[in-house]
């Protein structure tokens, strides 16, 4: 490059030389001044087209030049083409981040060191309500008003999370964290963590009615072994204390057993046991532990309207016709009617339980499917049941893709109706396929379950 530039003064001073040999120091001269003149105009002509090349587009081609100039432009329009190549390179990854950003399940905001909004996300836009289009700029604080995340916020350990209620998208629990990096900037991640204090409420709430439904039979087992152990009494108060005693025993076996169904029914790793069996003689069974349950105190009455065979757990399904059965009997009182009544339908098998007996009151029918949920926890607990029944029926029916259908008012009685799909339901054509047992006495009280609700 410096051969290249040092080529023009060279000939210039030949050129100079060469005159004044010829026609003297003024020739000489004269020959230097133009040449300059000339050297001076052909670098600011270049010049020029190097300053329109600089600031036009870069897919405008480099301008041709000569000698020096064309090194020049060379290595100009390869550094050029490299940051390009790079900024190119940086914008892709920052596309890239971005759409990372904007697709991650948590809300994202990134705050200035002043706590100021300069991005977020669309979850953190849907969590806190944020719009980056008008909140750009926006102090934090200003749009996230919680006194607890204030606090956090201003307190500046960000160690752990704060946990808020958020309106947005309905009533949302909230976990928020801050996460400083860079020059005193921030992140400010939000999750929605509502189904995850769903989840503790209800561990909460069961560990609590296990506690207080296993208080009450530990409490006066406690007693009556003390009683026992201090009191003098004759065979006949010794038999009835171990009487009592022996019935709190039954109904806390009752409440673990119920307690371990419901845990394997809940579980996604237990399978359904499949199999083929005949629907009419679990009806039976079904019937007869009724009348038996009942001792002869209530009208009962199992229809058959058509034989078939069902495809799933024949021990499941017997549990959850079962339930609903006794729970028949536990809450028709003495000389109340309950009917049984199995039959095929275009959508499939149907299973009703229909009894006269105290009915429920429609604001309580929402829950009753629920772990212990009692409309009259007195009533229950007089009648035995564990506050399960519903539930493990719940569960039965979800695992056979069936549904509990509850029409039940307030002193009119209630009816349940077991609906299992089709592909499950197999007609039998029989010549008993009208079966109608004929009314029953029977008698009341041994374990079942409770109050009822609709599932699906």
């Amino acid at each position: 490059m410096w051969l290249r530039g040092l080529m023009a003064p060279v000939m210039v001073a030949a050129l100079a030389l060469a005159a004044y040999w010829i026609e003297g120091m003024t020739a000489a001269l004269t020959v230097v001044a133009v040449s300059a003149l000339a050297i001076i105009v052909w670098n600011l002509l270049q010049l020029d087209a190097l300053t329109r090349w600089a600031s036009g587009p870069i897919e405008v081609p480099v301008p041709e030049g000569r000698g020096a100039w064309a090194l020049a432009y060379g290595a100009l329009y390869h550094r050029v083409r490299l940051r390009s190549a790079r900024q190119r390179d940086l914008r892709l990854a920052l596309d890239r981040f971005v759409s990372g950003a904007k697709a991650l399940p948590e809300g994202v905001v990134v705050l200035d060191a002043n706590d100021r909004i300069e991005w977020v996300n669309p979850r953190a836009k849907a969590h806190l309500g944020l719009d980056l289009k008008h909140d750009r700029g926006a102090p934090i604080v200003n749009l996230v008003r919680h006194p607890a995340f204030v606090h956090y916020l201003a307190a500046g350990d960000f160690s752990e999370p704060v946990v808020i209620q958020s309106t947005r998208e309905g009533a949302l629990t909230l976990s928020l964290q801050i996460v400083p990096f860079g020059v005193e900037e921030k992140l400010l991640m939000s999750r929605d963590i509502t189904r995850l204090e769903a989840v503790a409420r209800v561990r909460r709430d069961f560990i609590a009615n296990v506690s207080h439904e296993l208080k009450t039979p530990l409490t006066v087992l406690s007693g009556f072994i003390e009683t026992l152990t201090d009191v003098e009494m004759d065979e006949r108060q010794r038999q009835r204390c171990l009487a009592l005693m022996r019935e709190q025993a039954n109904g806390m076996q009752r409440l673990v057993e119920d307690l371990l169904t419901l845990s394997a029914l809940e579980s996604e790793q237990s399978p359904v046991n499949e199999s083929e069996f005949a629907i009419v003689p679990l009806l039976l069974a079904v019937s007869s532990d009724a009348k038996a349950l009942s001792g002869g105190r209530h009208e009962i009455t199992l229809t058959i309207r058509d034989a078939a065979t069902l495809l799933g757990s024949r021990e499941e399904l017997a549990s959850a016709f079962g339930n609903l059965v006794s729970n028949a009997v536990r809450y028709t009182p003495e000389g109340g009617r309950i009917a049984l009544e199995w039959r095929i339908t275009g959508d499939g098998g149907e299973f009703t339980v229909a009894d006269s007996g105290i009915g429920i009151a429609s604001e309580h029918l929402p829950r009753l499917t629920e772990r212990f949920y009692r409309v009259d926890r007195s009533r229950s607990r007089a009648t035995g049941g564990t506050g399960l029944g519903l539930a493990i029926v719940k569960h039965v029916l979800i695992r056979h893709q069936g549904e509990l259908i509850i029409d039940s008012e307030a002193g009119k009685g209630s009816r349940f109706t077991v609906r299992l799909p089709l592909d499950r339901v197999r007609f039998v054509a029989d010549d008993a396929t009208a079966h109608s047992a004929r009314p029953d006495r029977a008698s009341a009280d041994t374990n079942a379950s409770e109050p009822r609700s609709t599932t699906s």
